[in-house]
């Protein structure tokens, strides 16, 4: 039910949840659902096979429109827009009627009482200027780091100009995106993981001794095959070493091809998509998690790594790489090492070496720095703030 008495934000996004449990990222809907105290929230969201057109999600009324046949709709999931534009160049013929059909269906519910919260600038910045209402856009790293050509550019400082607030996940993002103008200054607002209930420690699970975990998208820019390839040398030294790789992507055939060349297969297990309630589990019988970020060719780069947050909320210690963004989840924490993105030699020395120092994640000082920096709870009141002003702001 909507309350007239309240103000509407519409949320435009590409990424969003198919129904209750689906592998796809969800935190543009875990934000949205816990803004439904404060806004009518309405979700306008592309359609997929198999979801429903319309439907009340956590409080949350979802719009998913139609951008072509069932199997056309193939344009975000299992690796995101930019993925598959450049892994399937003809897919830019369905991008015209996936801006038309998500600025169309979005109009429906603009009135004289709506803010709109726009996820990333590209393809959502755009319907949001055009809605001509006050509009928050976020950058979550992809239309940042990857999409820098010339009209790419122009079009996201013309999103940009008219903004009335602007945020971005990581620090490192904040040069990109203040060096794109606008009126509106950039800030720092990562998105964030439920520490209190999901992602939590628990004493009583047993630790799998060389365990290894990865979760994640299977892109390039997460770096599995960097992790794949310095699997054997870590077998040398530890021959019980064994992977586990939870997640889905258009690498899977390819990485599972590399597993096969490598002789890895009675240590590699694909497990697939796993749904986020799911997740703790692994992470807690894991010896380490394994996040071996990596820029892409095409400079896409990863924009924050809340699966950092998750792993370490659940206690897991974690080898990472160097790339910027770690740093906002790893600085001052205990049970993270960092490596040199893209060497698999590095790699495996410090996992060997974090395997050695067994599971002990050190202060618990850390959950108290995760829980400040990433609680739902604690974003989700940052943002509400920044929508209240976004109201106020004229369009």
């Amino acid at each position: 039910m909507t309350d007239p008495g309240r103000p509407r934000l519409i949320v435009l996004a590409t990424t969003y949840p198919r129904w209750h449990g689906d592998h796809e990222p969800g935190f543009v809907h875990e934000l949205a659902r816990r803004l439904t105290g404060r806004f009518d929230v309405v979700a306008v969201v592309p359609h997929a096979k198999g979801a429903k057109r319309r439907e009340i999600l956590d409080g949350v009324s979802v719009v998913r429109y139609r951008y072509g046949a069932d199997r056309w709709e193939t344009l975000v999931q299992d690796g995101g827009i930019t993925t598959h534009l450049r892994r399937s160049p003809w897919k830019w013929l369905l991008v015209p009627g996936f801006f038309l059909m998500q600025w169309l269906t979005a109009r429906r519910f603009a009135d004289d009482r709506t803010v709109v919260h726009a996820h990333w600038i590209v393809l959502p910045g755009i319907v949001a200027r055009l809605l001509r209402r006050p509009y928050l856009v976020t950058s979550h790293g992809a239309d940042l780091f990857a999409l820098r050509g010339r009209w790419p550019v122009r079009l996201k400082r013309w999103v940009m100009a008219r903004a009335s607030a602007t945020t971005v996940v990581s620090r490192s993002m904040l040069p990109l995106a203040t060096a794109l103008g606008g009126r509106a200054v950039p800030i720092v607002a990562p998105m964030g993981v439920d520490l209190a209930t999901r992602f939590t420690p628990d004493a009583a699970a047993a630790r799998e001794p060389d365990h290894l975990l990865f979760v994640g998208r299977l892109v390039e820019k997460k770096g599995i095959d960097i992790l794949i390839d310095a699997l054997p040398a870590i077998r040398a030294s530890r021959p019980s070493v064994r992977l586990s790789i939870v997640g889905h992507g258009p690498l899977l055939p390819s990485l599972q091809a590399r597993v096969v060349q490598r002789g890895l297969s009675s240590a590699v297990t694909f497990v697939g998509p796993v749904p986020s309630a799911s997740l703790p589990a692994w992470y807690r019988r894991a010896s380490l998690f394994v996040s071996p970020f990596r820029p892409a060719d095409s400079g896409d780069q990863e924009g924050l790594g809340l699966v950092l947050v998750e792993a370490l909320g659940c206690g897991c210690p974690v080898v990472t790489t160097d790339v910027p963004a770690v740093g906002d989840v790893a600085d001052d924490m205990a049970g993270v090492t960092r490596v040199a993105a893209g060497q698999a030699d590095a790699l495996a020395q410090a996992v060997l070496a974090r395997l050695e120092a067994g599971p002990s994640m050190g202060p618990l000082a850390t959950r108290d720095l995760l829980l400040e920096r990433f609680d739902w709870d604690r974003v989700a009141s940052r943002y509400a703030g920044l929508l209240d002003g976004v109201g106020s702001a004229p369009p």
